[in-house]
């Protein structure tokens, strides 16, 4: 399955061990990630579970010999985004790989930028265990920002998404709430998580200097 990956331009890494591609969840970055519902030693749902409570959200495709809707069902009640039944065919694996690379899953319980962290569960946002009060607004635009991380939004998706199916305020709103949420989450801290990029957006990411 690598060597067919490879072929088709995936990098991919391997765990034999549901412990080791959890470790390997947690401490990289990955587009997609594909889990075996019979790992040894914590199996594909225990995984996927762990992944959404600690705010990652990269897609999740299962792997299972399993075809039962109650079997499908523990799957997406862990966070699964897609499922794939053996035996199946590798380009077919291939296609829904790709397919779900090209987006950030919607499973996750928890959002995670360094210390900022966005509970969608209990809506609460809080960095260094410090609360931060949002309006609505301010909600869906870090929302927004978070789940593209680290990737930059630009103005166009940022206005899409926050004023979808209404008109648009006026030119300065986006300004606006771009301003009050960089004095919320970063003005009381030494470190900036959000970075305007000249012609391109906005980005939260931890800072590489």
């Amino acid at each position: 399955m690598i060597s067919y990956f490879n072929l088709e331009g995936i990098d991919c890494d391997h765990a034999s061990t549901g412990p080791h591609g959890l470790e390997l969840a947690l401490s990289n970055y990955y587009e997609a990630i594909l889990l075996d519902i019979n790992l040894p030693r914590m199996n594909g749902l225990e995984i996927c579970e762990a992944l959404r409570h600690q705010g990652v959200d990269v897609p999740v495709l299962m792997l299972t010999a399993r075809d039962t809707l109650e079997d499908k069902l523990a799957g997406f009640n862990a966070g699964t985004d897609d499922y794939v039944v053996k035996p199946f065919e590798l380009s077919e694996l291939t296609a829904r790989v790709k397919a779900l690379a090209q987006r950030r899953s919607s499973r996750s319980k928890k959002l995670k930028v360094g210390p900022l962290v966005l509970d969608l569960s209990l809506r609460v946002a809080t960095r260094e265990d410090r609360q931060i009060s949002l309006t609505p607004t301010g909600w869906k635009l870090l929302e927004l920002l978070m789940r593209e991380s680290p990737n930059v939004v630009s103005r166009e998706k940022m206005v899409n998404t926050i004023w979808s199916g209404v008109d648009y305020p006026n030119s300065n709103s986006l300004k606006v709430h771009l301003y009050r949420l960089r004095e919320q989450v970063d003005k009381p801290f030494s470190e900036k998580l959000l970075h305007t990029i000249a012609n391109h957006g906005v980005v939260i990411r931890e800072s590489n200097d």
